[in-house]
């Protein structure tokens, strides 16, 4: 059994997380603002989307990304936004606020809990951490249900101070030389 949401897996988690956020929302500013006008230019609507997740210990929340389609298409700053992973740069806020880590499991939707038969107490092992804005399912892809719970798994076990620099810096690539050339490199 993994440690639980008041028990970090290693001392300093949450610590690291705030800081790297902060830092993240300060230096990331300015692409902030240019992605939103580029947003507004394409379409003239919002920026933002936000949907309900699933989180720590089955507790729902609002997640907050860019938002990449309108009225059910993809737009062509959203295709672009998706491809880099840009589009998930709002979620640092989610991370300030306490409802997310930077490193960590994919944050679920209700539809997908239960699509994926994941509602059961087997899958609690799941949510006892916060999910993230990355991890190693995110990086590599699960080719399915049960490979991105092998996946998550995995990082539960061994996440550590390390092992979540490396998933960020392997994610800043991904954002810098695309999701797919990062997907090669590691699969």
């Amino acid at each position: 059994m993994t440690e639980s949401i008041d028990q970090p897996a290693y001392l300093g988690k949450r610590v690291m997380d705030l800081a790297f956020a902060t830092c993240a929302c300060i230096v990331f500013a300015p692409l902030v603002t240019a992605i939103c006008f580029a947003i507004w230019l394409d379409d003239g609507g919002t920026p933002f989307f936000t949907q309900q997740r699933i989180g720590a210990a089955r507790r729902p929340f609002r997640i907050l990304k860019f938002r990449s389609m309108r009225d059910g298409v993809v737009t062509r700053v959203g295709r672009w936004l998706r491809r880099t992973g840009l589009d998930e740069l709002p979620r640092f806020v989610n991370v300030c606020r306490g409802e997310m880590s930077v490193v960590g499991p994919r944050p679920l939707t209700a539809a997908d809990v239960a699509r994926l038969n994941w509602a059961s107490a087997s899958h609690d092992w799941r949510f006892t951490t916060r999910p993230g804005i990355t991890g190693i399912a995110q990086l590599i892809g699960g080719r399915s249900a049960r490979h991105s719970a092998r996946l998550d798994r995995l990082y539960l076990r061994r996440q550590s101070a390390p092992l979540d620099v490396c998933i960020v810096a392997l994610s800043f690539v991904g954002n810098l030389a695309g999701k797919a050339a990062v997907r090669k490199w590691i699969a």
